[in-house]
């Protein structure tokens, strides 16, 4: 056996599905083996390795032990002359093991190899070579020295930016999410160090080759795709806090005492910096436009109020009431927009204008119950609703017309797609993407199976329209070697790769020369996978689940839930003779309050794995509750594409007997 392929998994199941063809195409050669170890994913990943690759070896654990453990076990059975630990979210190239594999074995004194690393826009990845992180290192890359200076040789080492990527070159460091290793190097380093659970363990692998004798190599002759950020979203204080004590577990470990105790202050000192930064910037993200929403309206309140004072009524408001008042108009006009989804993104208008009448009235309603000293002017409230609209509304488009992304309109992010591959794929793909959410503007096709002779750019099929969606009809924008003039001519913003067609090397060649968003269709898959930025999740179309997962779905939910367990605390005196279990419905009410549990969620099935649990199922609807696992799948299908509060409340209401479930 020439090369074992190791795999950890959590969670990743689309990202898995497609690094597993590219694996699949690249092996075909190769005498090997593939490993997944998955580390108790919830969202099918295993149903669809049995499914879909039942040549893979399955390790399936009950808890998620980590990512050196779940390597080590494969590790420990693996029979390859050469290991190699492979993250998820990656594609590789065709020739990507015969190219290292040949590499390695031209040179026995190499210890582990690493390759070129793209992002999902075909940006080079800095971290597909490192150096070692000793104090003066981490120091120059805690405070950001090696950022702005990336290619020198003293500040820029964490990175050996100095050294010309597209070069082969000894590193200190390789990342784990490519890491090709002699399994006779392995036997005598040990395996994986299982103290470092997540990040870490690849530098302390890489530093203990070296230790042992052998070199690590930086390959840039073959590329991988890398979905940067998918598991761990990097800005979170979880990842600052895993990775940084990741970095003090290896200081400990390797350097001397009075080393390790400088680089370990280093380290947490980092630690307070970095998550108290991660802290804000989420912070921020989520009440940055509901601050300034609120100053611009009660600032524009106070204002109209000493206008109103002084040219209209001549009167003098008591100053302590009109402030305390004004904060309560602004709190309850934002959380009515809230509510009413008016910060969902993109945004649409009319939730705006809803959210505000509809707490103008709430104002109005409880104004009128106040004792007459609490009440002002009625004409205040109804001059701050114009105020209210005005000002929220055109700071919307004013932002929307300087192309500010937080406050870009809807029908402004239509996309403008190139669907690349062949006839047939294109007609599948394109199907996925009117299954999904996913708004187009146009959609066009690049057949990559058409010889260099044929014209650039046709039509084919009759009653042909620009959007390319009149019954079969088909946009033909030209052909695979003219995607470049394509994307620029048709003003293309994201394009689709068809993996059935095109390898891996014409899709990676193709990222490197353009600078649009791209996704990679997988063949025989309901998702279209990509990722927009280095800091940022990979992106996913999907048509396994849809409506349920708008954001002012879930918010719906949430309400109804609160609002519901709310009722039915206040109607247990009456419903504990009706519903099975009382006591347990009485449990179930706090549960959903608390967020453990909803209302209604999908019945457990291969495909459908959740971690917050329905009291009820769609199937709790229909009088013969005795259905297959095939129904219950399709219910929880209709029920994700589908969904609306209505069904929720009927779904209770046929299986109120239910609730102590």
């Amino acid at each position: 056996m020439k090369l074992s392929i190791i795999i950890v998994n959590y969670n990743v199941e689309h990202f898995l599905e497609q690094c597993l063809h590219s694996v699949r195409k690249a092996i075909k050669s190769i005498p090997s083996e593939v490993f997944v170890v998955d580390n108790s994913s919830v969202d099918g990943s295993v149903e669809m390795l049995k499914k879909k690759f039942p040549e893979v070896i399955l390790l399936a654990n009950e808890k998620n032990v980590g990512f050196s453990k779940a390597n080590n076990q494969a590790i420990r059975e693996a029979k390859g002359e050469y290991i190699l630990l492979l993250n998820p979210d990656t594609v590789v190239q065709e020739d990507t093991f015969e190219k290292t594999i040949k590499f390695m074995d031209e040179r026995k004194e190499a210890g582990a190899l690493g390759v070129m690393m793209l992002d999902g826009k075909g940006n080079f990845l800095p971290e597909s070579k490192r150096g070692l992180p000793t104090p003066s290192v981490a120091f120059f890359k805690v405070f950001g020295l090696s950022f702005l200076f990336p290619k020198s040789k003293t500040f820029g080492k964490y990175h050996m930016g100095f050294l010309d990527k597209n070069k082969t070159h000894e590193a200190d460091v390789l990342s784990g999410a490519f890491m090709l290793i002699r399994k006779s190097v392995l036997d005598k380093t040990g395996l994986l160090d299982e103290t470092f659970f997540m990040y870490g363990e690849d530098i302390d692998l890489s530093y203990r080759i070296t230790l042992a004798g052998f070199k690590n190599y930086y390959f840039p002759e073959t590329r991988i795709i890398h979905y940067k950020g998918e598991s761990t979203k990097k800005s979170s204080v979880n990842y600052v806090l895993v990775f940084y004590n990741a970095m003090a577990i290896f200081a400990r470990k390797h350097f001397a005492k009075n080393q390790a105790a400088t680089f370990s202050f280093l380290i947490y000192f980092a630690i307070l910096i970095r998550a108290g930064i991660a802290l804000a910037k989420r912070f921020l993200s989520q009440v940055y436009i509901p601050l300034l929403d609120a100053s611009i309206l009660y600032v524009g309140l106070y204002v109209i109020k000493g206008y109103y004072e002084h040219n209209v009524k001549n009167v003098s408001y008591p100053e302590h009431l009109v402030l305390l008042a004004f904060g309560v108009y602004v709190f309850i006009w934002l959380l009515s927009v809230f509510l009413s989804g008016g910060y969902d993104k993109p945004i649409r208008l009319q939730k705006i204008v809803r959210g505000i009448l509809l707490g103008t009235g709430i104002i109005l309603s409880v104004y009128a119950l106040l004792p007459e000293e609490y009440r002002f002017s009625r004409a205040l409230i109804l001059i701050g609703t114009g105020w209210a609209t005005i000002s929220i509304l055109s700071m919307r488009m004013l932002f929307h017309l300087f192309g500010i992304k937080d406050f870009l309109l809807e029908g402004s992010t239509s996309k403008r797609l190139a669907i690349v591959g062949s006839e047939e794929e294109y007609k599948r793909v394109f199907a996925l993407i009117k299954e999904s959410s996913i708004k187009t503007a146009f959609v066009g096709f690049v057949d990559s199976t058409l010889p260099l002779t044929d014209s650039p750019a046709h039509r084919f099929r009759s009653g042909e329209t620009e959007t390319g969606r009149k019954g079969d009809d088909i946009l033909m924008l030209g052909r695979f070697s003219q995607l470049n003039e394509i994307i620029g001519l048709y003003k293309i913003d994201e394009v689709i790769f068809c993996a059935k067609n095109i390898s891996s090397e014409k899709i990676i060649d193709a990222m490197s020369d353009s600078n649009v968003d791209y996704k990679i269709a997988p063949q025989e898959s309901l998702s279209i996978i990509g990722s927009n930025s280095i800091d940022r999740a990979g992106d996913l179309y999907s048509i396994d689940v849809n409506a349920v997962t708008k954001p002012s779905n879930q918010r719906k939910k949430r309400i109804i839930d609160i609002s519901l367990s709310i009722l039915l605390i206040v109607l247990s005196p009456l419903l504990i003779f009706i519903i099975k279990h009382p006591f347990n419905y009485i449990i179930n009410c706090f549960k959903v309050v608390l967020g453990f549990n909803t209302w209604v969620g999908y019945e457990q099935t291969p495909e459908f794995s959740v971690k917050r649990k329905g009291i009820l199922f769609p199937a709790d609807a229909l009088k013969d509750r005795s259905i297959t696992p095939e129904m219950a799948e399709r219910l929880n299908k209709i029920y994700a594409k589908d969904y609306s509060v209505g069904n929720d409340v009927s779904i209770i209401w046929k299986g109120l007997k239910n609730l102590g479930r």
